[in-house]
């Protein structure tokens, strides 16, 4: 398994993250623990998680149950140590947390020591904040956004990054976590919070956890280009397309137990448009003899901005199968076809 360095912060961590967002829902403890333990036996040493997950659907009623199975597979087995963790502060909004309140100084101790707690542990190798204050494109809202429908204005959004900073910068101290990270943010959001650091000190911006995949590919510009520079690691999530990239809903299938079961218009991803363009995709890999989810996670963490892949399962079964991508490279010829596909069909959702 390669390792990668997260940003600057001196962590290593494996190109493939164990994601854990259906523990507690689709996926239950016994069948997620044996995920993490295949994962480890792998070399997959990082396991993101989030206060808010489990998902599909996401309830009152579970809100933390992921970090919970989690902190019963560390009390378990004793084996914490062997793994980079990553977990998240949920964002304004969110009902099931703080009644909705933004993420603030004041509420970073309450959501860490929350998180602690159920993962049973005393430090959070890296803290994210799940989506910013001010709002964002992400999860299909590019398409009509507006940023400034927030309501929030400059010295308002700088304000509030850097009392964060303070807040995060005591935690670090404190021990109880050891880097930051976002998710969600864009190119502009992700510039302030490193001039932020720069300005009052606090943890540098090490990772941007944002959706990027064959079919989902907006961190290619702007954000790019400050990852590259600036070294903070992408996380894709969803390197799958929500599974769409393993072709499992082509033809009207809907399998039982998956995410388009529950979820029918899979977060607005369903449209004619991604079955065309999954289509053309699983032709590419049929031309070069690959396994479509191979050659889906192969693309997506072997990009040069990318720290480590994010990618889930709610069965044992499909977490093997997945594993299959380790061993794969995708050569210059199939990196061509893919960014042609990519032109002939992009943004399919």
């Amino acid at each position: 398994m390669k390792m990668n360095k997260l940003g600057r912060t001196g962590i290593d961590v494996s190109e493939f993250c164990l994601g854990t967002m259906t523990f507690g829902t689709q996926t239950k403890q016994d069948e997620a623990h044996a995920q993490i333990d295949r994962a480890l036996a792998a070399g997959i040493n990082f396991m993101d998680a989030a206060e808010m997950y489990p998902v599909n659907p996401i309830s009152a009623e579970t809100v933390g149950r992921t970090e919970e199975i989690i902190g019963n597979w560390f009390e378990k087995t004793g084996k914490r140590k062997e793994w980079v963790l990553a977990s998240k502060h949920s964002g304004a909004g969110f009902a099931h947390a703080r009644n909705g309140a933004m993420i603030s100084a004041q509420t970073i101790p309450e959501a860490i020591e929350g998180s602690l707690k159920r993962l049973k542990t005393d430090c959070i190798d890296l803290y994210q904040f799940h989506w910013p204050n001010r709002g964002s494109y992400m999860f299909r809202q590019n398409w009509s956004y507006d940023p400034l429908k927030g309501g929030m204005s400059r010295d308002e959004v700088i304000d509030q990054m850097e009392d964060c900073l303070g807040a995060l910068q005591r935690e670090v101290e404190r021990g109880t976590i050891r880097a930051f990270g976002l998710s969600n943010e864009s190119a502009w959001g992700a510039a302030q919070w490193l001039a932020a650091a720069e300005r009052v000190g606090g943890p540098r911006v090490a990772s941007i956890q944002n959706e990027y995949s064959l079919v989902c590919r907006m961190a290619d510009t702007d954000l790019a280009e400050l990852m590259m520079f600036e070294d903070v690691g992408l996380l894709p999530f969803s390197p799958l397309g929500a599974g769409f990239l393993s072709g499992k809903y082509q033809g009207g299938a809907v399998p039982d137990g998956s995410r388009m079961s529950i979820n029918g218009d899979m977060g607005g991803r369903k449209s004619e448009r991604i079955f065309d363009a999954v289509d053309a995709y699983l032709a590419v890999a049929r031309n070069f003899g690959l396994d479509p989810v191979h050659m889906a996670l192969a693309w997506s963490v072997r990009r040069p901005f990318v720290a480590s892949s994010i990618f889930g399962a709610t069965t044992l079964a499909q977490l093997e199968h997945a594993l299959g991508a380790v061993e794969v490279t995708l050569t210059p010829e199939v990196l061509a076809v893919l960014d042609a596909t990519h032109k002939q069909h992009p943004m399919p959702y």
